[in-house]
């Protein structure tokens, strides 16, 4: 069997790729506003820049859980992982469509996503299930939505621009086409 000539580039991909997540990580373990996290970010930059699709959803979902494991589980644990699964999905979609707008159109969703999703699961647990307190619930998590958009677009421009430096600075940091030569 020969050896894959792209091996050590896909290792020095996988390296970068894992090392600015473990750095995003380590930012959600300081102080920080509330909902100004870097796991939205971390799911949507899995999802768009590992190829395995198994590493896109496994690393960003185990990072999550790790911080939680400092940080403490809650209730809404299940929901708040699903949520950002689908952040992961939209990374997927955003994977061979990267672009400045893309990105932000893939930003601004997942925080979207993340709003109505989690939001709802705490209506359905912590309000009145009428109508009046689905609306109470979403208006008193406005402050929590400002927050998310926020963080999810600091640290998507911090994941992604830094990659892009990475990559342009560090050839061997590039992904390689599945096919052919680089």
């Amino acid at each position: 069997m020969t050896p894959d000539p792209q091996s050590p580039r896909r290792l020095v991909r996988l390296a970068v790729l894992v090392s600015f997540i473990a750095v995003a990580v380590l930012a959600r373990l300081i102080p920080h506003p509330p909902n100004v996290t870097p796991i939205g970010a971390i799911a949507l930059f899995g999802g768009a820049t590992f190829a395995d699709r198994r590493l896109a959803l496994t690393l960003p979902l185990a990072s999550l859980l790790i911080s939680d494991l400092f940080l403490g589980f809650h209730i809404l644990i299940p929901v708040v992982y699903g949520s950002f699964a689908v952040n992961v999905l939209l990374g997927r979609w955003l994977r061979s469509r990267r672009s400045i707008v893309n990105t932000g159109i893939a930003t601004l969703a997942g925080s979207i996503q993340f709003f109505v999703v989690t939001n709802f699961a705490c209506w359905v647990l912590w309000y009145p299930l009428t109508w009046e307190g689905l609306t109470t619930c979403y208006v008193a998590a406005i402050p929590f939505f400002q927050n998310t958009l926020w963080g999810d677009a600091v640290f998507v421009t911090v994941l992604f621009g830094g990659l892009a430096l990475v990559e342009w600075r560090f050839p061997a940091a590039r992904e390689q086409p599945a096919f052919g030569p680089a």
